[in-house]
């Protein structure tokens, strides 16, 4: 499950987008491989020079149990000079590797589910359409990354965690919790999650497909091809199901491209990605619709270089574009929308130490715009453009927006013995506001007692602006509000982590303070939703454990792993204007259970089971058949989300080149809401195979 650090023997582990070694860990006789999540996450860190100016900075490696010397790696700091693991100020949650393979996913949204202080609320079965949240927020509130490339959508969250990699493909999930905008800009409102997929150390083939239940049919295969300077790697794969539920059919296929080239001076890493799909959306944005249908398309590519020596720079390009078709009526043109969104971006930074620490400079431009059949301001009929995937050429984009934002970035990490301390502050502007800067900073403080102990303290500014549907978005059923503000919140988090061999625990609490919080509510049962804003507070606390029986006991045991988090959530919403129902901010998780364990069956097989618990605040509309019309038709009445529980289990034999498994998601075939009036799948069994083959 979700891992404040990951080991592996005999080798520190420093994850990152590229790996190489570096002279700095010569001492320690062991394979180094560098990374982290940071302005420019694209590039691999040159540390020797640093740490040779600064030998006192880190205690010694030698020094540390090796269970211990695990917390010396390098995830997501969320700074942007790298920092290992013991330096880092900040908690993050990883997924490795392990942990993805053990897990019973049916999708790269599924896994997100692990995460403690992750709220998953899925429209579809398979991550169709998920929107992802952390402690508390909305999904329009965080960042998404691709191996460290921003592939938030402007036009609406509810499309960004459409990912062009399956699972395969994945090394490891990054959680960064709570506010980040002075490292990530402002879509890190309330944190980032950075997928960031497998570097190949040789060449090799992969291939794995699985069939089940509802017809439900997934391939995809990868090919990596490595020389001394040189790695290129493909993949894609694609499926099709029944859904389980009514109009829940779905099809989807993508392509994934990814090389870097390094050699003594310059690394460059770079990365294309093409995904589609299309699907029943059985009452997804309106239970008066059963018969909703949606096409996207999502294309990105980045690239990124890092230079060596004593400055480190770090540029990088990238660009994304997505697709979105909506039929409220399917194979109807009633309600029909069609919106193409795009986000480009120049990012130039850099990094140094010296002998008060480590320094870090950056500069960002990023330009959003959405061409649209609803959303934006109205085009003279000489600048329509037609839009992709209408059935015929009488399909136009009529409305239009675009904004740039500018930021700039500055941070200083002074590192101690016992103590770390990372201050930094964001300026940012956007033209979609008033063209004036804003300052948004932030400070992270770690105590290290002794090498078990951490104790963290936070305070960070973040910032958010609308998206295109918030602003824009006009129904029978909804308004948008081109009124809206940005966001702004103030996010206080201690905690603490203990960690020894076998054994790890981290207690978290968190405190935001949000003004001008979004949300789209309705103020009267006849009402529709309206797009407005108020501010709200958003408090909790989360807890987690986790236990590695080899290494706890000092054998081989039966028992593998064993994973507990709880999360607890309260929120405070500061308003005169009573409102009848909330569609987002106020539906939040008051109590979130995960658990997992994993075991030995015998000789090569094993056995995972995951367990999630959760509590839902908030209620949704009920609605009810006409007798006269047959249609579905809003009722007066609220329904509360009721608690409810899901059981995955996967069987798996596990070998050096193939692996073979069975897998079963809500196994007790448990009938539960993730959003009001969209039923989720029951029981789904799948079986399938996989092979690895170096070359």
């Amino acid at each position: 499950m979700f891992n404040k650090q990951n080991k592996e023997a005999q080798t520190i582990t420093f994850h990152h987008y590229g790996r190489k070694g570096y002279s700095i860990f010569n001492s320690l006789k062991r394979e180094v491989r560098i990374g982290v999540l940071t302005i420019a996450t694209l590039s691999t860190a040159t540390l020797d020079k640093v740490e040779a100016s600064n030998p006192t900075l880190l205690p010694n490696i030698e020094d540390f149990a090796d269970d211990e010397k695990s917390m010396a790696e390098v995830t997501v700091s969320g700074t942007m000079a790298p920092l290992t693991q013991l330096q880092s100020a900040r908690i993050v949650s990883v997924l490795t590797r392990e942990d993805i393979q053990r897990a019973g996913a049916q999708s790269v949204n599924d896994l997100m589910k692990l995460a403690t202080g992750v709220d998953v609320r899925q429209r579809g079965g398979f991550g169709v359409q998920t929107d992802i949240s952390i402690d508390g927020g909305i999904f329009d509130q965080i960042t998404l990354l691709l191996n460290g490339v921003n592939i938030s959508n402007p036009h609406t969250g509810h499309l960004a965690a459409d990912f062009p990699v399956s699972i395969s493909d994945i090394e490891r999930i990054e959680v960064l919790e709570g506010a980040a905008s002075r490292v990530y800009g402002g879509t890190a409102f309330g944190g980032a999650i950075n997928i960031v997929t497998h570097k190949d150390a040789q060449s090799n083939l992969s291939a794995g497909a699985e069939a089940g239940s509802w017809g439900t049919m997934q391939a995809d295969g990868r090919v990596a091809w490595v020389t001394p300077n040189l790695a290129n790697r493909i993949s894609g794969g694609g499926g099709r199901s029944d859904g389980g539920t009514t109009n829940s059919d779905w099809r989807k296929g993508q392509l994934y491209y990814q090389g870097s080239f390094d050699n003594q001076s310059l690394t460059l890493n770079w990365q294309a990605g093409f995904s589609k799909k299309q699907y029943g959306a059985n009452t997804f944005y309106s239970a008066a619709y059963p018969n909703q249908f949606e096409r996207n398309e999502r294309y990105l590519m980045s690239v990124g270089a890092e230079t060596k020596g004593k400055f480190v720079f770090t540029p990088s390009v990238y660009w994304n574009r997505t697709y979105d078709n909506f039929e409220l009526i399917r194979d109807s043109r009633t309600g029909e929308n069609f919106h193409q969104a795009d986000a480009y971006g120049i990012k130039i930074g850099g990094h140094f130490g010296w002998w008060g620490g480590r320094t870090a400079i950056g500069a960002d431009i990023r330009q959003e715009g959405i061409l649209s059949t609803s959303l934006g301001k109205d085009l003279e009929e000489k600048q329509y453009v037609m839009a992709h995937g209408g059935k015929d050429d009488e399909v136009y984009y009529t409305r239009q927006d675009d904004r740039t934002n500018i930021s700039f970035n500055l941070e200083h990490n002074i590192l101690l013995e016992h103590w770390t301390i990372s201050a930094g502050l964001m300026s940012s502007m956007s033209t979609s506001v008033d063209h004036k800067f804003r300052v948004y900073p932030g400070i992270d403080v770690a105590y290290r007692p002794t090498t078990n102990w951490k104790v963290y303290l936070s305070y960070n500014k973040g910032f958010r602006l609308p998206s295109f549907t918030e602003l824009y978005y006009k129904s029978a059923t909804h308004e948008g509000n081109k009124g809206l503000k940005p966001e702004e919140s103030q996010s206080i988090q201690p905690g603490a982590t203990y960690t020894r061999s076998g054994l790890q625990g981290t207690v978290r609490g968190f405190y935001h303070r949000g003004n001008n919080m979004i949300d789209w509510v309705m103020y009267a049962p006849e009402d529709t939703y309206h797009s407005t804003a108020f501010n709200l507070d958003n408090m909790g606390v989360q807890a987690e454990l986790k236990l590695k029986f080899n290494d706890l006991m000092g054998s081989d045991t039966w028992l593998q792993t064993f994973n507990l988090g709880y999360t607890y959530i309260h929120q405070k919403r500061h308003d005169d204007q009573e409102i009848y129902k909330s569609n987002y901010a106020l539906e939040y998780l008051r109590h979130k259970l995960t658990a997992s364990l994993s075991h030995k069956v015998f000789s090569k097989l094993s056995a995972n089971w995951n367990l999630r618990w959760q509590d839902r605040m908030g209620s949704y509309v009920v609605y009810e058949t006409s007798a006269e019309t047959g249609k579905p038709m809003a009722t007066n009445r609220l329904q509360a989300y009721h608690p409810y529980a899901t059981l995955d289990v996967k069987l798996q034999w596990t070998d050096k080149k193939f692996n073979l498994y069975v897998q079963g998601s809500n196994i007790t075939n448990h009938r539960y809401f993730d959003l009001g009036n969209i039923p989720q799948p029951g029981i789904c069994v799948l079986a399938g195979a996989r092979i690895n083959l170096n070359l």
